[in-house]
């Protein structure tokens, strides 16, 4: 008989398997090195305060300790605080019950607890996953999504997000909120406190640190640090929407969904007011305004795109 036709699975399914499981154990390698990079950045950042006011021992002791702090609630309360940000609330079974059972239905599929499931009151269509670890995760739609997808493009998008938790892309997301915001303000609050003194605390300590080198190293890294911090969290972000993306239609065994919902996504051109740049990473779609940007600094805007551009992915998806 031929039983070409009735073939469990190609060979291949064994070695995809295997990619998947390697893929899981360098998310959470990549997780590790991101918390020792934010924790070095910042001490460098207040290694570099203290070369401008002349205390750099003390101020990089600090760092280390704010630094840690950060590091150490990010992993427990990050994803409390990235809905809380986003304006998400539980969205009701009984109210949301399509919403509910592709949940379900794609987390007995990919052999995931059910996350918790939020809505966002905004018309823009748009979707993040968030928490720690696939037994302390969340996944939120906002109802511009809900209502501008069919059954079976909010699938693939619902798909993608929970490809994040399977991934452990959400916990290197979730800490992202935290730490580069963390980073950025440090460095920022220590420049307006230099601007503001007009470096009195700097002349107090050290009469001729105006010509200290090492006090003008001390202002370029404050300046760059949340460059760096920003450019490493926006690679690492783009990388893992082209893998959640494939990830997805292996999840549901349909990329015409996914590929639709994306094509959607790019057509619509709504900004999703719920967003702000600490949480741009999380979502399906880069969210904030000005994405598109061609004038003479889109090049430059597109190196901190949090996400590949919608045409790269759906033509990678088109291939599958």
């Amino acid at each position: 008989r031929p039983t070409s036709r009735l073939a469990p699975l190609p060979p291949s399914s064994s070695d995809s398997a295997s990619l998947m499981f390697e893929l899981i154990r360098a998310n959470k390698r990549r997780s590790v090195l991101l918390v020792v990079a934010f924790i070095v950045i910042v001490a460098l950042v207040g290694d570099a305060i203290g070369a401008v006011v002349c205390n750099g021992i003390v101020f990089t002791l600090v760092a280390l300790v704010i630094s840690a702090s950060i590091a150490f609630a990010s992993y427990w309360k990050a994803d409390k605080i990235a809905l809380s940000v986003s304006r998400a609330r539980p969205a009701p079974p009984e109210e949301y019950a399509r919403l509910h059972n592709l949940v379900e239905g794609l987390c007995i599929a990919g052999g995931l607890p059910k996350p918790g499931v939020y809505i966002i009151d905004d018309p823009a269509p748009n979707a993040f996953a968030t928490g720690r670890n696939p037994n302390h995760a969340a996944i939120a739609v906002t109802t511009g999504l809900l209502e501008k997808m069919n059954r079976v493009e909010l699938e693939g998008v619902v798909a993608h997000e929970l490809s994040h938790i399977r991934n452990y892309d959400i916990l290197v997301s979730t800490l992202a909120v935290t730490m580069v915001g963390a980073v950025a303000l440090m460095a920022d609050l220590a420049i307006r406190t230099m601007w503001w003194n007009g470096g009195r605390v700097a002349r107090a300590g050290d009469r001729s640190n105006g010509n200290n080198p090492l006090a003008w190293i001390g202002i370029v890294v404050l300046i760059l640090a949340p460059i760096v911090a920003k450019g490493m969290h926006a690679t690492i972000s783009r990388r893992r929407e082209t893998l959640a993306d494939v990830s997805a239609c292996q999840l549901t065994r349909y990329p015409p969904g996914l590929i639709s919902a994306l094509e959607k996504l790019k057509a619509d051109t709504t900004v999703t007011h719920s967003a702000s740049t600490a949480t741009a990473h999380l979502w399906i779609e880069q969210p904030m305004s000005g994405v598109g940007d061609d004038g003479k600094l889109g090049g430059i805007h597109r190196m901190f795109d949090t996400h590949p551009p919608l045409d790269e992915r759906i033509a990678l998806l088109r291939e599958l």
